[in-house]
Protein backbone atom coordinates (compact mmCIF):
# COMPACT_ATOMS: atom_id res chain seq x y z
CA UNK A 1 0.00 0.00 0.00
CA UNK A 2 1.74 3.51 -0.84
CA UNK A 3 1.98 6.02 1.97
CA UNK A 4 -0.88 8.34 -0.04
CA UNK A 5 -2.98 6.56 0.72
CA UNK A 6 -2.38 6.56 4.56
CA UNK A 7 -5.38 9.64 4.95
CA UNK A 8 -7.61 7.38 3.19
CA UNK A 9 -7.50 4.48 5.32
CA UNK A 10 -7.52 6.55 8.37
CA UNK A 11 -10.91 8.14 7.21
CA UNK A 12 -12.11 4.37 6.51
CA UNK A 13 -11.64 3.46 10.02
CA UNK A 14 -14.09 6.01 10.81
CA UNK A 15 -17.62 6.61 10.46
CA UNK A 16 -20.48 9.05 12.31
CA UNK A 17 -23.44 7.64 13.15
CA UNK A 18 -27.20 9.14 12.40
CA UNK A 19 -27.66 9.13 16.23
CA UNK A 20 -24.48 10.98 16.72
CA UNK A 21 -22.38 8.31 17.92
CA UNK A 22 -18.99 7.31 16.37
CA UNK A 23 -18.16 3.93 14.89
CA UNK A 24 -14.41 2.98 14.71
CA UNK A 25 -13.23 -0.22 13.49
CA UNK A 26 -10.10 -1.58 14.40
CA UNK A 27 -8.43 -1.65 11.08
CA UNK A 28 -8.80 -4.43 8.62
CA UNK A 29 -11.76 -6.41 11.10
CA UNK A 30 -15.24 -4.90 10.50
CA UNK A 31 -15.36 -4.36 14.40
CA UNK A 32 -15.01 -2.11 17.17
CA UNK A 33 -12.97 -3.36 20.25
CA UNK A 34 -13.70 -1.14 23.11
CA UNK A 35 -9.94 -1.26 24.03
CA UNK A 36 -8.82 -0.03 20.61
CA UNK A 37 -10.76 2.17 19.24
CA UNK A 38 -10.20 4.31 22.74
CA UNK A 39 -6.31 3.84 21.78
CA UNK A 40 -7.02 4.59 18.74
CA UNK A 41 -7.91 8.01 19.51
CA UNK A 42 -4.61 8.83 21.74
CA UNK A 43 -2.54 11.27 19.35
CA UNK A 44 -5.85 13.11 18.47
CA UNK A 45 -6.71 14.07 22.41
CA UNK A 46 -3.83 16.47 22.33
CA UNK A 47 -5.86 19.11 20.45
CA UNK A 48 -8.56 19.33 22.44
CA UNK A 49 -9.09 22.85 24.45
CA UNK A 50 -5.50 23.71 22.81
CA UNK A 51 -6.56 26.74 20.90
CA UNK A 52 -8.42 27.22 17.82
CA UNK A 53 -11.53 25.91 16.41
CA UNK A 54 -11.09 23.02 19.00
CA UNK A 55 -10.99 25.56 21.96
CA UNK A 56 -12.90 24.68 25.10
CA UNK A 57 -14.07 21.62 23.09
CA UNK A 58 -15.93 22.61 20.10
CA UNK A 59 -15.71 21.79 16.73
CA UNK A 60 -15.84 18.80 14.56
CA UNK A 61 -13.17 16.96 16.63
CA UNK A 62 -14.84 17.26 19.82
CA UNK A 63 -17.91 15.57 18.14
CA UNK A 64 -16.02 12.88 16.81
CA UNK A 65 -14.30 11.68 20.02
CA UNK A 66 -17.30 12.82 22.42
CA UNK A 67 -19.37 10.74 19.72
CA UNK A 68 -17.14 7.19 20.49
CA UNK A 69 -17.35 8.18 24.59
CA UNK A 70 -21.46 7.52 23.54
CA UNK A 71 -21.04 4.46 21.27
CA UNK A 72 -18.24 2.57 23.84
CA UNK A 73 -20.93 3.28 27.30
CA UNK A 74 -23.60 2.14 24.83
CA UNK A 75 -21.73 -1.02 24.05
CA UNK A 76 -20.86 -1.48 27.77
CA UNK A 77 -24.81 -1.47 28.41
CA UNK A 78 -25.66 -3.62 25.46
CA UNK A 79 -23.33 -6.06 27.23
CA UNK A 80 -20.71 -5.47 29.72
CA UNK A 81 -18.16 -8.46 29.43
CA UNK A 82 -18.01 -8.18 25.16
CA UNK A 83 -14.77 -6.87 24.17
CA UNK A 84 -15.98 -6.37 20.44
CA UNK A 85 -19.45 -4.88 18.82
CA UNK A 86 -20.23 -4.59 14.84
CA UNK A 87 -22.21 -1.08 13.95
CA UNK A 88 -25.26 -2.24 13.06
CA UNK A 89 -27.21 -5.69 14.81
CA UNK A 90 -26.28 -8.08 11.77
CA UNK A 91 -25.13 -10.90 13.55
CA UNK A 92 -21.69 -10.58 11.95
CA UNK A 93 -18.97 -12.72 14.70
CA UNK A 94 -15.70 -13.99 14.58
CA UNK A 95 -17.22 -17.71 14.99
CA UNK A 96 -20.85 -18.24 14.50
CA UNK A 97 -20.56 -20.91 17.02
CA UNK A 98 -19.59 -19.04 20.37
CA UNK A 99 -23.05 -19.25 21.34
CA UNK A 100 -24.11 -15.50 21.68
CA UNK A 101 -27.19 -14.76 20.14
CA UNK A 102 -26.70 -10.87 20.57
CA UNK A 103 -26.95 -9.47 16.97
CA UNK A 104 -24.62 -6.64 17.78
CA UNK A 105 -21.64 -8.71 19.62
CA UNK A 106 -19.01 -9.64 17.52
CA UNK A 107 -16.91 -11.29 20.80
CA UNK A 108 -17.58 -11.59 23.95
CA UNK A 109 -14.25 -12.33 25.40
CA UNK A 110 -14.24 -11.06 28.76
CA UNK A 111 -11.22 -8.20 29.00
CA UNK A 112 -10.85 -5.85 32.22
CA UNK A 113 -9.12 -3.32 29.80
CA UNK A 114 -12.57 -3.09 27.74
CA UNK A 115 -14.18 -1.26 30.52
CA UNK A 116 -10.96 0.42 31.42
CA UNK A 117 -10.43 2.13 28.61
CA UNK A 118 -13.29 3.49 27.65
CA UNK A 119 -13.17 5.47 31.04
CA UNK A 120 -9.82 6.72 30.61
CA UNK A 121 -10.92 8.21 27.23
CA UNK A 122 -14.38 9.96 28.45
CA UNK A 123 -12.10 11.20 31.81
CA UNK A 124 -9.25 12.27 29.55
CA UNK A 125 -12.27 14.16 27.08
CA UNK A 126 -13.76 15.78 29.87
CA UNK A 127 -10.51 17.00 31.49
CA UNK A 128 -9.33 18.89 28.79
CA UNK A 129 -12.39 20.42 27.55
CA UNK A 130 -14.52 20.58 30.80
CA UNK A 131 -17.37 19.14 28.84
CA UNK A 132 -19.82 17.04 30.62
CA UNK A 133 -22.51 16.20 27.73
CA UNK A 134 -21.18 12.78 27.47
CA UNK A 135 -22.06 12.16 30.77
CA UNK A 136 -25.90 11.69 30.68
CA UNK A 137 -28.42 9.14 32.99
CA UNK A 138 -27.42 6.47 31.04
CA UNK A 139 -24.00 6.75 31.49
CA UNK A 140 -24.53 7.10 35.36
CA UNK A 141 -26.06 3.91 35.09
CA UNK A 142 -22.79 2.32 33.12
CA UNK A 143 -20.21 3.75 35.65
CA UNK A 144 -22.10 1.95 38.67
CA UNK A 145 -22.47 -1.25 36.21
CA UNK A 146 -18.62 -1.12 35.65
CA UNK A 147 -18.13 -0.58 39.63
CA UNK A 148 -20.23 -3.28 40.45
CA UNK A 149 -19.04 -5.99 37.86
CA UNK A 150 -14.68 -5.71 38.46
CA UNK A 151 -16.17 -6.39 42.40
CA UNK A 152 -18.14 -9.43 41.79
CA UNK A 153 -15.28 -10.71 39.64
CA UNK A 154 -13.00 -10.40 42.24
CA UNK A 155 -14.48 -13.97 43.38
CA UNK A 156 -15.22 -15.23 40.22
CA UNK A 157 -15.31 -18.90 41.69
CA UNK A 158 -18.48 -18.27 43.71
CA UNK A 159 -19.61 -14.84 42.00
CA UNK A 160 -19.88 -15.27 38.23
CA UNK A 161 -22.33 -16.50 35.79
CA UNK A 162 -19.20 -15.66 32.96
CA UNK A 163 -18.45 -18.62 30.89
CA UNK A 164 -16.69 -18.67 27.76
CA UNK A 165 -16.50 -21.88 25.44
CA UNK A 166 -15.01 -22.01 21.27
CA UNK A 167 -14.73 -25.51 19.35
CA UNK A 168 -11.12 -24.89 18.89
CA UNK A 169 -8.31 -26.72 19.91
CA UNK A 170 -6.21 -23.66 20.53
CA UNK A 171 -6.21 -23.13 24.24
CA UNK A 172 -5.28 -19.38 23.83
CA UNK A 173 -8.89 -19.32 22.54
CA UNK A 174 -11.45 -20.72 24.66
CA UNK A 175 -12.07 -21.08 28.68
CA UNK A 176 -10.78 -24.62 30.49
CA UNK A 177 -13.64 -26.15 33.04
CA UNK A 178 -16.50 -25.96 30.89
CA UNK A 179 -15.77 -22.40 30.13
CA UNK A 180 -15.12 -20.77 33.97
CA UNK A 181 -10.99 -20.49 32.73
CA UNK A 182 -8.74 -21.82 35.30
CA UNK A 183 -8.81 -22.02 39.26
CA UNK A 184 -8.54 -19.04 40.51
CA UNK A 185 -8.22 -17.81 44.51
CA UNK A 186 -9.33 -14.48 46.16
CA UNK A 187 -6.37 -11.72 46.31
CA UNK A 188 -7.82 -8.73 45.71
CA UNK A 189 -7.99 -8.29 42.42
CA UNK A 190 -10.25 -8.30 39.65
CA UNK A 191 -10.60 -11.74 37.21
CA UNK A 192 -10.04 -11.75 33.91
CA UNK A 193 -11.03 -14.20 31.04
CA UNK A 194 -8.67 -13.16 28.13
CA UNK A 195 -5.59 -10.65 28.15
CA UNK A 196 -5.67 -7.52 25.88
CA UNK A 197 -4.08 -9.65 23.25
CA UNK A 198 -7.34 -11.42 23.24
CA UNK A 199 -5.32 -14.59 23.69
CA UNK A 200 -6.64 -16.50 26.96
CA UNK A 201 -5.33 -15.84 30.39
CA UNK A 202 -2.57 -18.63 32.01
CA UNK A 203 -3.70 -17.26 35.26
CA UNK A 204 -6.44 -15.29 35.77
CA UNK A 205 -5.56 -12.07 37.65
CA UNK A 206 -3.74 -9.68 35.30
CA UNK A 207 -1.20 -7.76 36.64
CA UNK A 208 -1.24 -5.04 33.98
CA UNK A 209 -5.21 -4.94 33.45
CA UNK A 210 -5.58 -5.20 37.21
CA UNK A 211 -3.47 -2.17 38.10
CA UNK A 212 -5.30 -0.19 34.98
CA UNK A 213 -8.45 -1.32 36.24
CA UNK A 214 -7.49 0.23 39.71
CA UNK A 215 -6.46 3.75 37.76
CA UNK A 216 -9.58 3.82 35.95
CA UNK A 217 -11.68 3.30 38.68
CA UNK A 218 -9.78 6.87 40.28
CA UNK A 219 -11.11 8.12 37.29
CA UNK A 220 -14.62 7.27 37.32
CA UNK A 221 -14.55 8.47 41.04
CA UNK A 222 -13.52 11.82 40.02
CA UNK A 223 -16.37 11.56 37.48
CA UNK A 224 -18.67 10.22 39.90
CA UNK A 225 -17.94 13.04 42.63
CA UNK A 226 -17.56 16.01 40.34
CA UNK A 227 -19.98 15.47 37.45
CA UNK A 228 -23.09 13.32 39.24
CA UNK A 229 -22.70 14.46 42.64
CA UNK A 230 -22.56 10.98 43.62
CA UNK A 231 -20.67 10.68 46.38
CA UNK A 232 -21.42 7.30 47.35
CA UNK A 233 -20.57 6.07 43.81
CA UNK A 234 -17.33 7.51 44.35
CA UNK A 235 -16.26 6.10 47.29
CA UNK A 236 -17.18 2.64 46.35
CA UNK A 237 -15.03 2.81 42.75
CA UNK A 238 -12.38 4.46 45.26
CA UNK A 239 -12.66 1.62 47.74
CA UNK A 240 -12.04 -0.84 44.83
CA UNK A 241 -9.29 0.66 43.58
CA UNK A 242 -7.44 0.27 46.55
CA UNK A 243 -8.74 -3.24 46.88
CA UNK A 244 -7.08 -4.06 43.37
CA UNK A 245 -3.91 -2.56 44.14
CA UNK A 246 -3.51 -3.56 47.36
CA UNK A 247 -4.26 -7.10 45.80
CA UNK A 248 -1.60 -6.52 43.22
CA UNK A 249 1.12 -5.28 45.92
CA UNK A 250 0.44 -8.90 48.17
CA UNK A 251 0.05 -11.63 44.78
CA UNK A 252 1.50 -9.72 41.90
CA UNK A 253 4.89 -8.80 43.07
CA UNK A 254 7.38 -11.89 42.88
CA UNK A 255 10.78 -12.09 44.20
CA UNK A 256 13.32 -12.43 40.94
CA UNK A 257 16.91 -14.25 41.36
CA UNK A 258 18.70 -11.69 39.32
CA UNK A 259 16.27 -8.19 39.60
CA UNK A 260 14.45 -8.41 42.97
CA UNK A 261 11.34 -7.66 43.21
CA UNK A 262 9.52 -7.35 39.96
CA UNK A 263 5.81 -7.32 38.66
CA UNK A 264 4.47 -10.76 37.31
CA UNK A 265 2.13 -10.93 34.40
CA UNK A 266 -0.53 -13.36 35.70
CA UNK A 267 -0.92 -15.09 39.02
CA UNK A 268 -4.32 -17.09 40.27
CA UNK A 269 -4.21 -16.63 44.31
CA UNK A 270 -3.10 -19.82 44.94
CA UNK A 271 0.53 -19.90 44.10
CA UNK A 272 1.11 -19.63 40.40
CA UNK A 273 2.78 -16.86 38.83
CA UNK A 274 3.64 -16.31 35.32
CA UNK A 275 7.23 -13.65 34.50
CA UNK A 276 6.69 -12.66 30.89
CA UNK A 277 5.27 -9.43 29.33
CA UNK A 278 2.65 -8.98 25.96
CA UNK A 279 3.63 -7.09 23.43
CA UNK A 280 -0.38 -5.57 23.15
CA UNK A 281 -1.58 -3.07 26.30
CA UNK A 282 -1.86 -2.69 28.94
CA UNK A 283 1.52 -4.46 29.47
CA UNK A 284 3.64 -4.57 32.12
CA UNK A 285 5.82 -2.30 30.04
CA UNK A 286 3.18 0.30 29.83
CA UNK A 287 2.72 0.76 32.99
CA UNK A 288 3.92 4.92 33.27
CA UNK A 289 1.16 4.95 30.67
CA UNK A 290 -1.73 2.97 32.13
CA UNK A 291 -1.21 1.56 35.32
CA UNK A 292 -0.80 5.04 37.64
CA UNK A 293 3.18 3.95 38.14
CA UNK A 294 5.98 6.44 37.93
CA UNK A 295 8.75 5.32 34.96
CA UNK A 296 11.65 5.97 37.64
CA UNK A 297 9.61 3.43 40.35
CA UNK A 298 11.98 0.66 41.47
CA UNK A 299 9.47 -2.08 41.29
CA UNK A 300 9.26 -0.84 37.38
CA UNK A 301 12.30 0.00 36.56
CA UNK A 302 13.13 -3.85 38.05
CA UNK A 303 10.37 -5.37 35.51
CA UNK A 304 11.45 -3.01 32.51
CA UNK A 305 14.94 -4.72 32.63
CA UNK A 306 13.59 -7.93 32.97
CA UNK A 307 10.86 -7.52 29.98
CA UNK A 308 13.67 -5.79 27.91
CA UNK A 309 16.05 -8.61 27.92
CA UNK A 310 16.07 -12.56 26.79
CA UNK A 311 14.32 -13.34 30.35
CA UNK A 312 11.24 -12.37 29.21
CA UNK A 313 10.03 -15.70 27.02
CA UNK A 314 8.63 -13.35 24.09
CA UNK A 315 11.42 -10.39 23.74
CA UNK A 316 12.99 -10.79 20.83
CA UNK A 317 15.89 -10.08 18.08
CA UNK A 318 16.57 -9.92 14.61
CA UNK A 319 18.77 -8.43 12.57
CA UNK A 320 16.76 -5.69 11.81
CA UNK A 321 14.80 -5.17 15.02
CA UNK A 322 14.48 -5.82 18.79
CA UNK A 323 11.47 -5.85 20.97
CA UNK A 324 8.58 -7.49 22.76
CA UNK A 325 6.20 -9.56 21.07
CA UNK A 326 3.11 -11.89 22.12
CA UNK A 327 2.08 -15.44 21.93
CA UNK A 328 -0.79 -13.83 19.60
CA UNK A 329 1.39 -13.85 16.35
CA UNK A 330 4.13 -15.80 14.82
CA UNK A 331 6.83 -16.63 17.20
CA UNK A 332 9.37 -14.01 17.09
CA UNK A 333 7.65 -11.68 16.10
CA UNK A 334 8.05 -7.92 17.12
CA UNK A 335 5.02 -6.00 18.33
CA UNK A 336 5.27 -2.15 16.86
CA UNK A 337 2.83 -1.42 19.98
CA UNK A 338 4.97 -2.43 22.14
CA UNK A 339 7.85 -0.78 20.68
CA UNK A 340 5.93 2.49 20.97
CA UNK A 341 4.85 1.89 24.17
CA UNK A 342 8.91 1.30 25.31
CA UNK A 343 9.33 4.97 23.64
CA UNK A 344 6.91 6.23 25.43
CA UNK A 345 7.33 5.05 29.06
CA UNK A 346 11.12 6.25 29.06
CA UNK A 347 12.29 9.35 29.50
CA UNK A 348 15.25 9.45 27.13
CA UNK A 349 14.57 11.45 24.24
CA UNK A 350 17.07 9.57 22.25
CA UNK A 351 15.87 6.38 22.92
CA UNK A 352 12.43 7.90 22.18
CA UNK A 353 13.91 8.83 18.80
CA UNK A 354 15.73 5.74 18.07
CA UNK A 355 12.35 3.60 18.23
CA UNK A 356 10.76 6.43 16.01
CA UNK A 357 13.40 5.60 13.21
CA UNK A 358 13.30 1.38 13.95
CA UNK A 359 9.61 1.78 13.81
CA UNK A 360 9.84 3.98 10.18
CA UNK A 361 12.67 1.56 8.86
CA UNK A 362 10.12 -1.71 9.45
CA UNK A 363 7.12 -1.24 7.88
CA UNK A 364 8.03 -3.88 5.05
CA UNK A 365 7.86 -1.18 2.67
CA UNK A 366 4.16 -0.49 3.16
CA UNK A 367 4.51 3.02 5.07
CA UNK A 368 2.05 1.34 7.91
CA UNK A 369 2.37 -0.20 10.96
CA UNK A 370 1.70 -3.57 11.50
CA UNK A 371 0.36 -6.09 14.46
CA UNK A 372 3.81 -8.14 14.75
CA UNK A 373 6.62 -8.20 12.14
CA UNK A 374 9.10 -11.11 11.34
CA UNK A 375 13.03 -9.18 13.23
CA UNK A 376 14.92 -11.07 10.23
CA UNK A 377 12.72 -9.63 7.66
CA UNK A 378 10.29 -7.20 8.59
CA UNK A 379 8.36 -7.43 5.03
CA UNK A 380 6.71 -10.84 6.82
CA UNK A 381 4.05 -9.45 8.76
CA UNK A 382 0.36 -10.14 10.49
CA UNK A 383 -2.10 -7.62 10.10
CA UNK A 384 -1.55 -5.24 7.02
CA UNK A 385 -3.96 -2.63 8.55
CA UNK A 386 -4.24 -2.40 12.36
CA UNK A 387 -4.79 1.09 13.37
CA UNK A 388 -3.92 0.83 16.62
CA UNK A 389 -0.36 0.99 16.06
CA UNK A 390 -0.79 3.30 13.81
CA UNK A 391 -2.30 5.61 16.20
CA UNK A 392 0.68 4.50 18.70
CA UNK A 393 3.28 5.47 16.17
CA UNK A 394 1.81 8.92 15.74
CA UNK A 395 1.31 9.34 19.54
CA UNK A 396 5.50 8.65 19.73
CA UNK A 397 6.05 10.83 17.32
CA UNK A 398 4.11 13.73 18.63
CA UNK A 399 5.45 13.04 22.24
CA UNK A 400 9.01 13.39 20.89
CA UNK A 401 8.65 16.51 18.89
CA UNK A 402 7.00 17.93 22.27
CA UNK A 403 9.45 16.81 24.86
CA UNK A 404 10.98 19.98 25.72
CA UNK A 405 7.99 22.17 25.53
CA UNK A 406 5.65 20.09 27.78
CA UNK A 407 8.53 18.94 30.81
CA UNK A 408 6.84 21.37 32.47
CA UNK A 409 3.22 20.13 32.68
CA UNK A 410 3.73 16.53 32.29
CA UNK A 411 0.98 14.48 33.06
CA UNK A 412 0.31 12.31 36.35
CA UNK A 413 2.01 8.78 36.08
CA UNK A 414 -0.80 6.86 34.21
CA UNK A 415 -2.17 9.56 32.54
CA UNK A 416 -1.66 10.11 28.87
CA UNK A 417 -0.58 13.79 27.47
Amino acid sequence: MPRSSSSARCLSALSREADGTTFVITGDIPAMWLRDSSAQMLPFLRFLGSGGSEAGGSGELYDVIAGLCRRQFQCIAQDSYANAFNREPNGASYDPDDGCDDPWIWERKYEIDSLAFPLWLAHSVWRRTSRTDVFDGSVHAVLRTIVEQLRLEQDHENNSTYRFERNTDLPSETLARQGRGPASGITGMTWSGFRPSDDACVYSFNVPGNLFAAQALRLLAEIAAEVYGDGGLAAEAAALAGEIADGVAKFGVVRHPVRGDMYAYEVDGLGGALLMDDGNMPSLLSLPITGGIAAQDPLYLATRAFILSGENPFYFEGSQAAGMGSPHTPPGYVWPIALAAQGLSTPDRAEKWRLLQLLRDTTGGTGFMHEGFNPEDPSQFTRPWFSWANSMFAELLLDYCEFGAIAASAPEPGRWS
